[in-house]
């Protein structure tokens, strides 16, 4: 699915999105998964070919052995594989797709959903120039999105933070996200960066390095915010007693699906630590998903859940549109999103594979 904007980050640039789809067939009907994870190992370890391989081969055959299966088990049955979340949450996500379905109910009902609508910010990429970066800015804020995240690396940092923060005013929600492209070398450099009132700096040193983190959070006025590195709600326990963070980005794909992505969501709402929900550039199956989660009452700031046109001029599903900076939780059963069978026909790549049938 071609972007409509190239998207630069700090580990590449990318001009389009590979998606794979999982798709459960059940006696009661079927449920649609979408996995997050890229085309290459860059941002984690997973990418799409191996996901294929790890679900045909391990994951799949599991589930299928089991015949009788609600969300819920997912995890269970499939732990005997280590890591491999991404994969994981792609099959868990269809399974309940097609469970919610059947009971008919929805994804925010069976989440706990406390609210209609979610505020919704925008990710913005590394750009070409100050220029261009100010023009793309300027076209958010017009669109009404409630609030602003500049990715950042080394040599694009200071400089785009300090031109956007002019241009938006010093009241306007402003985060930065690191993508982990920094070192305990630059503390002092992002130290800089609390002159910009900024909302937080998400996940600048490696995900393995809790310590750093620690270190940055003691040395800096901005808060330190968590991606990569939280993988779980006992990692996030961990990470949140020992300082290294004070909000928390959740997205499901990372953690492993989007039961675990609420049980964080719990155990950050029962320490009174905000999270948001992130993105990973989903078509509108995963974007419903994170919109129905982003729905939780600890969900207090906004995500990087933005509208279909962010990213795509025509979406897999019905599209979701902005309105007042906000996105409507979908309310039918399941996701609530239809699947667009011409497009996946149409743009697909690879014939599908049945894997069994049992």
């Amino acid at each position: 699915m071609p972007l409509v904007r190239p998207f630069e980050t700090s580990f590449g640039r990318q001009t389009a999105r590979e998606v794979l789809l999982v798709r459960v067939l059940a006696e009661e009907g079927e449920g649609w998964g979408e996995c997050v994870a890229m085309s290459a190992p860059v941002y984690s370890s997973e990418y799409l070919a191996g996901c294929v391989d790890v679900i045909r081969d391990h994951l799949a055959p599991a589930l299928l052995a089991a015949r009788t299966v609600r969300a819920v088990d997912v995890a269970s049955i499939l732990g005997f594989v280590i890591g491999h979340r991404m994969a994981k949450a792609a099959l868990e996500s269809a399974v309940l797709d097609a469970q919610t379905r059947a009971a008919g109910i929805s994804f925010g009902e069976y989440f706990g959903a406390v609210r209609p609508e979610v505020d919704c910010g925008v990710s913005v990429g590394i750009s070409s120039s100050l220029d261009a970066l100010l023009d793309e800015v300027s076209g958010y804020v017009d669109e009404g999105y409630r609030r602003i995240k500049l990715k950042i690396k080394p040599g694009w940092d200071l400089e785009p933070v300090a031109a956007v923060r002019s241009m938006i005013g010093p009241d306007a929600l402003l985060q930065v996200d690191a993508n982990t492209a920094y070192t305990t070398a630059d503390i002092d450099h992002l130290r800089e960066l609390d002159a910009f009132g900024l909302l937080l700096i998400e996940q600048p040193f490696v995900e393995e390095d809790i310590a750093a983190h620690v270190r940055l959070a003691h040395a800096i006025d901005t808060p330190v915010c968590l991606d990569e590195s939280i993988v779980s709600a006992a990692v996030a326990i961990d990470a949140i007693d020992r300082d290294a963070t004070s909000i928390i980005n959740i997205k499901a794909g990372r953690v492993g699906g989007y039961l675990e992505a609420v049980r964080i969501h719990d155990v950050c709402l029962e320490r009174d630590v905000p999270v948001w929900c992130g993105g990973m550039l989903e078509t509108g199956l995963g974007r419903a998903a994170n919109v129905a989660l982003a729905a939780l009452p600890g969900f207090t700031l906004p995500g990087d859940t933005s509208a279909s046109s962010r990213y795509f001029a025509d979406d897999l599903t019905e599209s979701f549109v902005l309105v007042d900076g906000r996105l409507a939780v979908p309310t039918g059963p399941g996701t609530g999103v239809t699947v667009r069978p011409e497009l996946v026909a149409a743009w697909r790549t690879t014939a599908p594979e049945l894997l069994a049938r049992v």
